[in-house]
């Protein structure tokens, strides 16, 4: 029985881009109603290859074909037009309008005499309804106002309306916790039974084997094969994707724990509610939660990003007055937030501008920048942290994401912060460079650095984390020591006993 013509089709496609290939011949089929993963490592060419899918770039060789007729679009308008979507890993939200006017931008519903904002949140509503997203967005919340895990619920609902033959997922579910994942997967699951192909790009292998049926390999910039996912395991995509076994990601490290580096005592903000905890001296300490708990707003407060209601935030015992983040720097406190891209790094500056600045003070000398102490900082990093750049003069915008995150740390290494805040540490980071930025969370831990960190992996929060807290709320619903299972911190996370009801922190044995 022969098998039926894709949806969707590559053939010979390669590009280049100033002497470097980014794709090399790729031969590629997606059918109807099939989930085909895309894996690599950062720099592999899977961004490469979406946004010719998505009509940003043109090949320099071979073509598309859509339902077996070839695709000559130009531009992301044309590819939507022909019923091909690419939901984006960063989605670019309009601030100033509410979420029914970014997901309708340009088939916005009027009447008579202009738009109708009335209309349109109500048409948001159905379709946040219909594809099982209530709850999780306002449609008349402005677009300054989403959280990332917002933000990208958004991207996707944009993806999918209007009746798409081919959907291409870049990374969704970076900013998303794992209710949130369920929603998606059961769209998903709908759009595969209504026959449409789906690309789907992620790092994160339990999903990969959760939602495909087939897995298709890049590294640099080849096709190094494909497999039905139930013929194949983790062990044998991480060969294919870096040509090598890799070792267990966490290292099971016998560390010293000091004196208490960070205390965090009854603190309240617009946005948590009576938050206490502490962090030694060579501890990681991990804080777990859904979306919308208040995880990344808690941290933001500690470094002085956000105003202190009431409460006190304390290092080595001595309170700190955090008017602003420059003054968190100065108490020994180092932040790499979720957002890196918005909040961390300055795109259009060079690898060496980005990890000399929260150092730039120690740097100068009557005013002046002494450039050569800078480089040597630079060149310092981008040997020990292995980040890949042509050099230190090189623009960050376009450097892989992993190699971004390494810069981030790189900035803070410089600093040698007492307490290094990691906010979702490894967001949208591939196998290679995720083992590589634990090993150093874990030197780090071992040379006496207190580590907070955020993140949303429950495997990265187990393997990595000597205590673990979790937060339901805006408030912490309980503590839990390292190794606990997921089961356990989802429990917490998602529990139906009301927080009123809690008088401390508890372990999840003592509440069940």
């Amino acid at each position: 029985m022969t098998e039926p013509d894709p949806v969707f089709s590559l053939r010979g496609v390669s590009k280049g881009f100033s002497g470097v290939q980014a794709l090399k011949g790729i031969d590629l089929d997606v059918q109807a109603g099939e989930v085909l993963a895309l894996m690599g490592e950062n720099g592999a060419g899977k961004s490469t290859l979406l946004r010719i899918i998505n009509g940003d770039h043109l090949p320099d060789t071979g073509e598309m074909r859509l339902d077996g007729e070839p695709l000559h679009h130009t531009s992301p308008a044309a590819a939507h037009a022909a019923g091909i979507r690419v939901v984006a890993q960063e989605p670019e939200i309009i601030p100033h309008v509410d979420v029914a006017e970014n997901v309708y931008t340009g088939a916005l519903p009027h009447r008579r005499h202009g738009f109708s904002r009335r209309k349109a949140r109500a048409q948001a509503a159905a379709d946040l309804d219909r594809l099982g997203f209530t709850g999780l967005v306002d449609p008349g919340r402005m677009g300054r106002k989403l959280s990332p895990a917002q933000r990208q619920l958004v991207e996707i609902m944009r993806g999918v309306l209007g009746n798409p033959r081919l959907i291409a997922f870049d990374e969704p579910t970076s900013s998303l916790s794992d209710p949130e994942v369920d929603v998606l997967f059961e769209l998903i699951d709908r759009l595969r039974a209504d026959g449409v192909a789906i690309i789907y790009v992620s790092h994160r292998m339990s999903e990969i084997f959760r939602i495909a049926d087939r897995i298709a390999v890049l590294r640099d910039g080849n096709l190094v094969g494909s497999r039905p996912a139930n013929e194949t395991d983790e062990q044998e995509l991480v060969r294919m994707m870096v040509g090598r076994d890799l070792d267990a990601l966490f290292r099971d490290d016998d560390r010293a724990r000091g004196e208490v580096v960070l205390t965090v005592d009854q603190v309240s903000t617009e946005d948590v509610t009576d938050i206490s905890l502490e962090v030694r001296a060579g501890e990681i300490v991990a804080i777990a939660g859904l979306v919308g708990a208040g995880r990344s707003e808690l941290v933001k407060a500690v470094v002085g990003e956000t105003r202190i209601g009431s409460g006190r935030v304390l290092m080595h015992g001595k309170v700190l007055r955090l008017r602003s983040p420059q003054d968190g720097i100065r108490a020994g406190i180092g932040f790499a937030p979720e957002e890196r891209k918005q909040e961390a790094l300055i795109m259009g500056r060079s690898v060496r501008d980005n990890i000399s600045l929260a150092g730039l003070d120690r740097l100068t000398k009557w005013h002046f920048v002494q450039r050569r102490r800078e480089n040597e900082l630079a060149r310092g990093f981008v040997e020990s942290l292995r980040i890949k750049t042509p050099g230190i003069e090189q623009q960050v915008r376009k450097l892989s994401g992993g190699n971004q995150q390494k810069v981030v740390l790189a900035r803070w290494l410089a600093r040698k912060p007492e307490l290094l805040i990691l906010d979702e540490p490894t967001r949208g980071v591939d196998v290679g460079a995720k083992a590589e930025i634990y090993a150093l969370i874990q030197t780090l831990a071992a040379e006496g650095t207190a580590i907070l960190i955020v993140s949303s992996e429950l495997p990265e929060v187990i393997g990595l984390a000597d205590r673990i807290l979790v937060m339901r709320s805006g408030r912490i619903s309980g503590e839990l020591p390292a190794g606990a299972s997921e089961e356990k911190i989802l429990e917490l996370a998602m529990s139906h006993v009301p927080l009123t009801e809690l008088n401390d922190p508890v372990s999840l044995e003592a509440h069940a």
